[in-house]
């Protein structure tokens, strides 16, 4: 039986956890974002018929992984330290339910 202090402090925890993953989810989609409207834009300039085409090549592909590498790398502080957070926010939720025994699905 878990405490209804510690049950609280364990879901503002993983409340806390969840956030954090939500905030890696939103960089991560802005980067594929921004990175398919480069692509878009730089393949508009090469070819000629603009909104006519209608599939991706090859090198659209990979372009557009390029510009994922290059988007990820300039915000790679902000990536890194979100990381760095989640793994210490999973260390504790673990030590936590170790110490008060409790398991993963306790709800």
């Amino acid at each position: 039986m878990i405490e209804p202090q510690d049950r609280r402090l364990l879901t503002r925890m993983e409340a806390a956890q969840a956030e954090t993953q939500r905030h890696l989810g939103v960089i991560d989609r802005q980067i594929a974002a921004r990175a398919e409207r480069l692509t878009i834009t730089d393949r508009a300039k090469r070819r000629q018929h603009g909104r006519s085409a209608s599939s991706w090549t090859n090198a659209d592909v990979r372009l557009f992984q390029q510009h994922v590498a290059e988007l990820a790398l300039a915000r790679r502080g902000e990536i890194d330290a979100l990381t760095r957070k989640l793994d210490r926010q999973e260390t504790a939720i673990a030590e936590f339910r170790t110490r008060h025994r409790v398991s993963a699905a306790w709800r």
